[in-house]
């Protein structure tokens, strides 16, 4: 950075540069007029960048300028961080592991996720769930159809596979 204020120049980092000044750390090549870097508190142009400090995609192997994704103890691109299953890429949203490969949330519960049949939602590690009726259900959603008493642990009935407490269990026509 020049203290003489004369001439053209240019603002990068807060700071006001002659052109000839603006200089890689390691090429020596002016900055001015191409993209650039700061790593480590010293200014680079984008080839010495590329090839000294820019993370390996973990996919493809290439260098990763611009936009970069930290999943799984690796970098990638975000195009190359995708589900495994749809290809879609994942960005920054929700994913699950299964045998150390990412899946993308829809895709995952389709595989390998259960449903509950009371409110049609994952029931995902750690949830306290039940069987009962030939379906998979969340504890809590485990409810009397009629008056939504829970009935885990108690004595229930049921018509056309809908729980009923013994309350409603013989008062209920569907």
């Amino acid at each position: 950075m020049c203290r003489v204020p004369r001439g053209p120049f240019l603002v990068a980092l807060g700071k006001s540069w002659h052109p000839e000044e603006f200089i890689c750390a390691h090429c020596k090549n002016t900055m001015a007029y191409i993209g650039f870097v700061e790593e480590q508190g010293a200014l680079y142009c984008e080839l010495c960048y590329e090839k000294f400090f820019a993370p390996e995609c973990g996919r493809c192997q290439r260098k990763i300028l611009g936009e970069v994704i930290n999943a799984l103890k690796q970098t990638w691109h975000v195009s190359c961080f995708v589900c495994v299953a749809c290809g879609k890429p994942i960005h920054n949203n929700v994913f699950h592991l299964e045998d150390g490969e990412p899946y993308c949330e829809t895709d995952y519960y389709a595989l390998f996720g259960t449903i509950c049949h009371g409110c049609e939602f994952p029931i995902e590690a750690g949830d306290m769930f039940l069987e009962a009726l030939a379906y998979t259900w969340h504890d809590t959603c485990f409810v009397c159809s009629v008056c939504c008493e829970s009935l885990e642990g108690q004595t229930f009935f049921s018509k056309k596979d809908k729980p009923l407490c013994k309350k409603h269990a013989h008062s209920v026509n569907f």
